[in-house]
């Protein structure tokens, strides 16, 4: 599918690619319904708070989120992910990078001196594995995300591939609320097969 070369994790191209992505080792809360309430916002800040502990300092991390929706609910290709069920009916995982060498008890750790989660937030370890992806770089507002997905998925289409997991989108730029969104650059990947 692929040329079988690991694209760096954080790049993407401007124009609709398909890529082999690195295996990667996250610090992982779930949650439920439409990305943008108090609540994905807490979540957000706290897997933030979390992974910049176990960096012990370094830089900012890069904020990522999967998205699927639950059993039973239409299924859904690349390009109408956000447009066929009901955006509140959304799981998602929030996600930062933390070190593969990273343990149970490194991060337990890092939760009890982090100030944000609240306790009934389930903090795990996550991973990813090597996958066959296709993605894009989405410049500006969430809201102007529909046309290049439509163009990822009309990529992926040509080609005969298919979303084969949570679709998946790395913020590369740091946003809160009241962020000005005409600047942001996002990576839009959807693991493929």
């Amino acid at each position: 599918m692929s040329d079988n070369r690991l694209t760096p994790h954080l790049h993407a191209a401007d124009e609709p690619e398909v890529v082999r992505t690195p295996a990667v080792h996250y610090v992982s809360i779930s949650g439920s319904g439409a990305p943008g309430t108090d609540e994905f916002y807490r979540k957000k800040a706290s897997v933030a708070e979390i992974a910049r502990i176990l960096d012990e300092g370094g830089s900012e991390p890069v904020v990522e989120i999967q998205y699927w929706y639950p059993a039973g609910s239409t299924p859904v290709e690349i390009a109408d992910f956000y447009s066929v069920n009901p955006i509140p009916s959304l799981q998602y995982r929030v996600l930062a990078l933390v070190p593969a060498t990273t343990t149970a008890d490194d991060l337990a750790a890092a939760r009890a001196r982090a100030a944000s989660p609240s306790e009934t937030d389930e903090v795990e370890l996550f991973a990813l594995p090597e996958q066959d992806v296709v993605q894009v770089m989405h410049h500006g507002p969430f809201a102007d995300e529909f046309g290049t997905l439509a163009r990822l998925g009309e990529f992926a289409q040509g080609l005969g591939l298919h979303r084969n997991g949570p679709h998946h989108e790395l913020h590369l730029d740091g946003f809160t609320r009241e962020t000005p969104q005409r600047t942001l650059r996002t990576i839009l990947r959807d693991p493929v097969a």
